[in-house]
């Protein structure tokens, strides 16, 4: 393993976000174990240590923290709306067990920095019933109104975090994720992300043809590119900020536009058909980035459509190289 290397773990390892962050870490000179409950689906980990774990086990979790400097806790059971509208007490039971064990296990084995991967679903639904919204600041959190069990339990978790630090004096660092999408994230089977969907069908779509659209296209996210993503993720986890920040781009962009974006890049004209009654979530949702910009000097650096053409032409690739199309 080597003395002169800082030792982090990545939880999560085998899926999207946390395989970008193993390499991440890597490149910055760390030694990386990655743990997670399978491999992952489109690479061989380039983990030092990969240890295939089930982190809901207490157990497991100690095992996993041995030996660790810094901890990048990403592990979770998650998906796109169409999961987390239906998998309620799986979602909630899963990732509780996950947090609270992994946070016993910094504790017990003196982690020195614990970062933890929140989400922008933790803010109340009474701010997010327009199209038009305005970014979420931090302190709109509370009160406290999730539009989903996903989001009550990052809430909890959060919580969980602060008082690790208060309690027994680890450092915890919270990031509120907004929409993390690119390349090597899942694009099929119901636990993809909106941009990934929405790649998945155009690539699959014939020119001309009809595409089903959840809600009627109009509702509002922003989204934010994986290589942003680590840097805010390592920035956030290096700081002296013990309170949650916003990771995420604060341009907004309806679904319609997102569909109109990946149909460009595929030279594609698709017509659309709106299905009101699918989950589409809350209405509009927007990061406030006045706080990160000033507390770790970060911002966005990829725009929407650099980070869409990268994800859609591997995704394109995905779906040739499965359905040879």
């Amino acid at each position: 393993m080597g003395t002169s290397k800082r030792r982090a773990l990545v939880t999560g390892a085998g899926g999207f976000i946390g395989g970008h962050l193993v390499k991440y870490l890597q490149d910055k000179g760390y030694w990386v174990r990655g743990v997670d409950i399978k491999e992952h689906e489109f690479k061989k980990s380039s983990a030092d240590e990969f240890l295939l774990l089930d982190l809901r086990a207490a157990g497991n979790c100690l095992t996993a923290a041995d030996g660790i400097d810094e901890v990048y806790s990403l592990a979770a059971n998650m998906g796109g709306i169409g999961f987390i509208t239906f998998a309620k007490a799986e979602v909630m039971r899963d990732n509780v067990l996950i947090n609270t064990h992994m946070l016993e296990a910094a504790r017990l084995n003196r982690i020195k920095r614990y970062f933890y991967s929140s989400s922008a679903c933790i803010y109340p639904t009474f701010k997010q019933t327009n199209s038009d919204v305005p970014g979420l600041k931090e302190n709109d959190a509370y009160p406290a109104d999730p539009d989903n069990e996903y989001g009550w339990e990052k809430l909890f978790t959060e919580r969980l975090a602060k008082d690790y630090y208060l309690d027994f004096g680890l450092e915890t660092r919270v990031a509120r994720f907004h929409n993390i999408f690119g390349p090597e994230g899942t694009w099929e089977g119901g636990k993809e992300k909106a941009p990934a969907a929405v790649c998945r069908k155009i690539a699959m779509a014939k020119d001309g043809e009809t595409i089903e659209i959840w809600g009627d296209g109009k509702q509002t996210r922003s989204f934010c590119y994986i290589d942003d993503c680590l840097e805010g993720i390592y920035r956030l986890t290096q700081s002296d900020h013990r309170e949650p920040l916003n990771i995420g781009s604060d341009r907004l962009v309806t679904i319609d536009e997102l569909y109109d974006m990946a149909s460009g890049l595929a030279g594609k004209k698709i017509v659309k058909r709106y299905d009101p009654s699918k989950p589409q979530g809350v209405r509009g949702r927007n990061s406030d980035n006045t706080l990160v910009k000033k507390v770790l000097a970060w911002e966005p650096k990829v725009p929407l459509e650099e980070g869409m053409s990268r994800t859609y032409r591997w995704i394109e690739k995905q779906v040739k190289d499965k359905y040879k199309l």
